[in-house]
């Protein structure tokens, strides 16, 4: 299957590449520098320049024909200011979403945040509250779609060797942290996991394997 990752070069997305080429999957990095192609190839993806803060839904469309699913994985970055989060966790998701409907690409996987769904907490500073913002804005426009969307809300990600132990359920999940190598994880699972579709699923770090924890979902 093709699986079209928006923020191709992205800690999760390069981890996601890897696992699906490794499966026999066609992913297909979306990136918007040209430096980042030769990493995209190595994690075994097909590199695609796309700047979907400078592109329009008609043009991500035509890359999107044919894939069985997409997933947004694109963020700002933890540099950028608070008007980048509403360009790219918002806009951005916002777009590919419109262009997922117009290719007839149904499955749609997108990479939120804990805390998201809420207003801000009182207190956080200014980016971090457009973040969450942002965040919860993508994903009541992606709620609203006719896409078989799943929403994933990973805790604080970090970049230790993933365990492949999770807890995955229904908000609220309490405050935790998860490897980037189980978040990849559980999105593969996902996509094998189209009744998983109109859920919004929170994730950290536990003790049951991600195969185990997607289906324990399946039966709430």
């Amino acid at each position: 299957m093709r699986v079209v990752i928006a923020g191709g070069h992205g800690k999760v997305a390069l981890r996601l590449a890897r696992l699906l080429s490794g499966r026999g999957d066609a992913p297909a990095g979306l990136i918007r520098n040209p430096d980042q192609v030769a990493d995209v190839e190595a994690a075994g993806a097909e590199a695609v320049l796309c700047d979907l803060e400078r592109t329009t839904p008609e043009e991500v469309a035509e890359i999107l024909l044919g894939a069985g699913a997409v997933v947004f994985a694109a963020g700002a970055g933890p540099g950028s200011g608070a008007a980048r989060k509403f360009t790219v966790d918002q806009g951005a998701s916002v777009l590919l979403a419109d262009a997922a409907e117009r290719a007839g690409v149904s499955r749609f996987i997108q990479i939120s945040s804990m805390g998201a769904g809420s207003p801000p907490a009182p207190g956080r500073d200014e980016v971090w509250a457009a973040y969450i913002t942002a965040k919860t804005a993508a994903e009541e426009d992606l709620r609203a779609r006719p896409l078989d969307w799943t929403i994933l809300r990973p805790g604080r990600l970090t970049d230790g060797p993933g365990t492949g132990l999770v807890t995955l359920a229904d908000p609220p999940l309490p405050p935790g942290a998860v490897p980037r190598d189980d978040v990849a994880a559980v999105i593969a699972a996902l996509i094998d996991a189209p009744e998983t579709r109109h859920r919004v699923l929170e994730l950290i770090g536990g003790g049951v394997p991600v195969a185990e924890a997607v289906r324990l979902v399946l039966m709430r």
